[in-house]
């Protein structure tokens, strides 16, 4: 049962009802005069009590509609407080008599539906020509209301309020629990959709990488120069690029096959033996004069050192033509493909411009991803998922100004892909989505709705692979009908399992439900909430 502050947070039609009632006095002078105040409220101060108390005094009743978390554009990792929290926040106050989550970026879709006959803003807004304000106080006129600007007697700033508090570890694990409660994510809807990724049938399109790792001592200074002299202790082999994604997907249950360009070398051949061990059906065209080799010098688990080997060799007309025969006889019969650029010629722009019609008419979900300088985000056309880094993300685009929402959303126009996660290192990622994935809806181009998930990590060894962790996880789960948030969670955690391991390794099925098991997050009963169209403005 909701305690009585709690009773304040209302659904729409819930609130819209109440203000009805309010309204149907036909006495015009015993009528209650309803004041609106809107904003992202991320952590209640001072201000904000003396800007609230001073709207409540302009009229009889107080509705506080804040901005929901998947539409606060303040960076990677704001909201700071997530959105039920922060409406508990606001239901507490004796002065404010009801509050609204509402998921749109701007208040102009409830203000519409409110119609309150006074709206108050902070009196920064005064003199402000932001087309977003000017188009509320429009729509507010338009109804016979009016805005009033409040004193703005003290000034707090939310920002810095929160940069004091980064550390809190209960406050995050109290936003990444409001977050899996409000987009259900839990032990049963986790194992749920991993249930699902058994009998999935997916291909994996990209260049095969032998990742070498060579553990050395550290000796001394060599005498001839100053540098740094290792002894050579043991040498490790992980079967790496495209092939690992493919491995993922095989070891989380899915039936998979990879199409790769590979060599008539000792090395081929020894990835072809364990992409069959782990249940791969690859599917090689040989084209290569060798294999693709990354060697990295170890002490201990730091890595000193990074030497690459072979070059970039495109596909030829003849093989081009097996590839598209290859993927477009089996687009029918699978239920995802990931294409993995690493930029040495197994994807080229000739392939894509062939085959991803046919893949898009028939495949329900494709992703894709790069890797380096070589490959480009912009080739990939109409795809479901992208899955790059910042860096990736803005190096595309060239920009590497503006804030990662707007850059996300150039790329996604650019490419009309579908959903977007963004991995952002130590800071976890941010998954990025359409307001509608109906294109020939008008919110097919409205502003992008967003979610942060810190990182999982808790014992980070090597970062090699987690990206490729996540992409693999998040395909198979889109694949298995889950939400993209829920995804995004799912491939977080695969990229966490990940990390944890030195070099490139499947991450399995058994792996995920252990360490799902663990997270407390996961038991939060969750809650369903309505959401409001975003506006069309």
């Amino acid at each position: 049962m909701k305690t009585d502050h709690k009773r304040k947070i209302v659904e729409l039609d819930e609130l819209l009802a109440i203000l009805d009632k309010q309204r149907e006095s036909e006495d015009a002078q015993s009528r209650k005069a309803i004041v609106q105040c809107h904003g992202c409220f991320d952590i209640v101060h001072p201000g904000h009590l003396r800007y609230l108390e001073f709207a409540r005094r302009q009229g009889d009743l107080l509705v506080v509609t804040l901005t929901g978390d998947a539409a606060i554009e303040k960076g990677e990792q704001r909201p700071h407080i997530p959105q039920e929290l922060r409406a508990e926040s606001l239901a507490a106050l004796e002065f404010v008599d009801y509050v609204y989550i509402d998921p749109s970026p701007t208040a102009e879709s409830v203000l519409v539906a409110l119609q309150p006959d006074i709206y108050v803003k902070g009196r920064e807004y005064e003199t402000s020509r932001d087309e977003r304000f000017l188009s509320e106080k429009s729509i507010v006129e338009s109804h016979g209301g009016k805005v009033i600007f409040s004193s703005g007697d003290v000034v707090f700033s939310s920002t810095k309020l929160i940069d004091s508090i980064q550390g809190d570890e209960g406050l995050a694990h109290q936003r990444l629990a409001a977050v899996c409660a409000r987009h259900e994510i839990d032990q049963g809807s986790t194992a749920a959709i991993l249930d699902k990724f058994a009998g999935l049938r997916v291909g994996v399109v990209g260049d095969v990488i032998l990742d070498r790792y060579v553990f050395c001592d550290a000796k001394d200074v060599a005498d001839e120069s100053a540098m740094l002299s290792l002894s050579r202790i043991q040498e490790r082999r992980f079967v790496g690029g495209a092939a690992i994604v493919a491995r993922h997907a095989a070891a989380l249950g899915a039936e998979t096959f990879l199409l790769s360009c590979l060599a008539g070398d000792q090395e081929s051949k020894s990835v072809a033996e364990v992409l069959a061990d782990d249940g791969v059906e690859l599917v090689a065209l040989n084209t290569r004069p060798d294999l693709v080799q990354k060697t990295r010098f170890l002490v201990e688990e730091n890595k000193l050192l990074k030497v690459e080997s072979g070059e970039s060799v495109p596909l030829d007309s003849v093989s081009e033509r097996e590839a598209s025969r290859v993927l477009e006889a089996r687009s029918r019969d699978l239920d995802a493909v990931i294409i993995c650029d690493f930029g040495y010629g197994t994807v080229t722009a000739s392939l894509l411009a062939r085959v991803l019609p046919c893949l898009r008419a028939n495949v329900p979900i494709i992703s894709a991803d790069v890797s380096g300088s070589r490959g480009s985000l912009l080739q990939f056309r109409h795809v479901d998922l992208m899955c790059p880094t910042e860096r990736e993300l803005r190096h595309t685009l060239h920009d590497f100004d503006r804030g990662m929402s707007n850059v996300a959303y150039q790329l996604m126009q650019q490419t009309q892909a579908r959903h977007l996660i963004c991995t952002l290192g130590k800071r976890g990622l941010v998954a990025f989505d359409r307001a509608s994935q109906d294109e020939s809806s008008p919110n097919w181009d409205h502003r992008l709705l967003s979610d942060h998930f810190a990182s999982f990590a808790d014992r980070p060894i090597d970062r090699l692979g987690c990206g490729d962790a996540l992409l693999a996880v998040a395909t198979l789960a889109l694949a298995a009908k889950s939400s993209l948030i829920q995804a995004a969670y799912l491939g977080n955690a695969a990229s966490a399992i990940e990390i944890e391991q030195l070099g490139n390794q499947p991450v399995s099925s058994d792996m995920m439900r252990h360490w799902l098991s663990k997270r407390s997050e996961l038991n939060v009963i969750p809650k369903t909430r309505k959401r409001l169209a975003p506006s069309k403005a």
